[in-house]
């Protein structure tokens, strides 16, 4: 499950000032989550992705939550129980705050990230099984994000300016590293989906790590309309390859 959320983290904020007019509190959208087994795409896991409001004594923020849990029926050969979450900037996705928390069969990882957007830096906090915690600081670039805000922020951009064949890079910030990366439009294609036939823009991603395998093989669609959220997707990757389908979608903005 891990490499499901590295393809999904490859795709970032293509424009740093954009303003979020996709989404807003309450929207959940829901996948599920398929591995190729013995030659047969299986459905493994369901994927939720949750929008909600986050008071602070300042400010309102936007939580923006990620779960990964497998179907029963797989626990007892790899349980998964995966959180990831952000809270940003609900106006422009600015991350503030970002948190990870993984179970993946006998591996734990906890991971937080607390953004300093004027000094570019990041405080975090590592903590691995029963290891000790590790605190590190350190240096990133203007405009990187991390996994979460990074996956909402492709919601904003506006892909009727684009022409097929372009390409946009970008940066993200996953277990204390940055990536490299790219997204290419591919234009537009229909499809049926679990909640409907959807005309929807089509993007090829790659990244600078050895993660995502092939040249236009890890392929995502979203609804080419005003809340652009993600319908499909194929991923190939070192262990294998397998798909992401929409099974429903509550609470959209537009």
């Amino acid at each position: 499950m891990k490499y499901l959320f590295i393809l999904l983290l490859v795709l970032t904020s293509i424009s740093v000032n954009a303003q979020n007019n996709a989404f807003s509190s309450g929207e959940k959208l829901t996948y599920v989550a398929s591995y190729n087994m013995s030659s047969i795409l299986t459905d493994i896991a369901q994927v939720t992705m949750e929008t909600s409001d986050a008071k602070t004594s300042k400010a309102t923020l936007m939580r923006l939550k990620c779960t990964a849990t497998t179907y029963s029926k797989w626990d007892t050969f790899f349980k998964i129980v995966d959180l990831y979450e952000s809270y940003v900037n609900p106006k422009n996705l600015t991350p503030y705050l970002y948190k990870r928390d993984i179970k993946e069969g006998n591996y734990s990882k906890f991971m937080k990230y607390t953004f300093d957007q004027k000094t570019n830096t990041i405080k975090s906090i590592q903590r691995k099984g029963l290891k000790a915690e590790e605190n590190k600081t350190f240096s990133i670039k203007s405009g990187t994000k991390d996994i979460v805000s990074s996956l909402y922020n492709i919601r904003l951009f506006d892909y009727k300016s684009m022409s097929i064949g372009s390409i946009k890079s970008f940066i993200i910030v996953f277990d204390r590293e940055e990536i490299k990366g790219q997204i290419t439009y591919l234009g537009k294609e229909t499809i049926s989906t679990n909640i409907g036939k959807k005309e929807c823009y089509k993007l090829a991603i790659s990244s600078s790590e050895k993660v995502l395998q092939g040249k236009n093989n890890n392929l995502l669609w979203l609804t080419a309309d005003e809340n652009k959220i993600i319908v499909y997707g194929k991923f190939k990757i070192p262990v294998g390859n397998g798909e992401l389908k929409i099974k429903s979608a509550e609470g959209l903005k537009n």
